[in-house]
């Protein structure tokens, strides 16, 4: 083995030095976004188990993610932070409905109740960031 191989090995590994938890910057809005986008599938099927009709997503809440952009990086934290609390909340939960539908039970209550904590969660958070981000246009020119 020569000295070079060793170097290359060495470059390699610091090929990626923004590795590691994701900071929310530029390329972190587009983790949010797929992140939120995540969320209202999951949100869309819950919505489903409980005979709604699951359209959560209004072009307000579509482009949630963009109106971050000029957002200070502690908000963006809390939002970052909220996102995975509304993640840790509706993923155990859809878990249980679909084994619960899957086992022929009717779990459209336990859907309905699940649907309507997302929804209030998720406008809290969308207030909460409306309150303390200055407008600003969804696209520039």
């Amino acid at each position: 083995m020569d000295g070079n191989t060793f170097n290359e090995r060495s470059q390699a590994s610091t090929a990626f030095p923004g590795s590691g938890r994701a900071q929310f910057g530029q390329g972190a809005a587009n983790a949010i976004s797929m992140k939120w986008s995540a969320l209202h599938d999951a949100a869309e099927t819950v919505a489903l188990l409980a005979g709604l009709d699951g359209k959560a997503m209004t072009q307000e809440v579509r482009t949630f993610p963009n109106t971050l952009r000029n957002a200070s990086p502690a908000l963006r934290e809390l939002v970052e932070t909220s996102v995975a609390d509304l993640a840790a909340m509706m993923e155990p939960g859809l878990s249980a409905l679909i084994a619960a539908h899957a086992r022929g039970a009717h779990p459209q209550a336990a859907a309905g109740v699940l649907w309507q904590e997302f929804l209030d969660a998720r406008n809290a958070v969308m207030t909460l960031a409306a309150s303390r981000t200055p407008a600003a246009p969804l696209f520039r020119t």
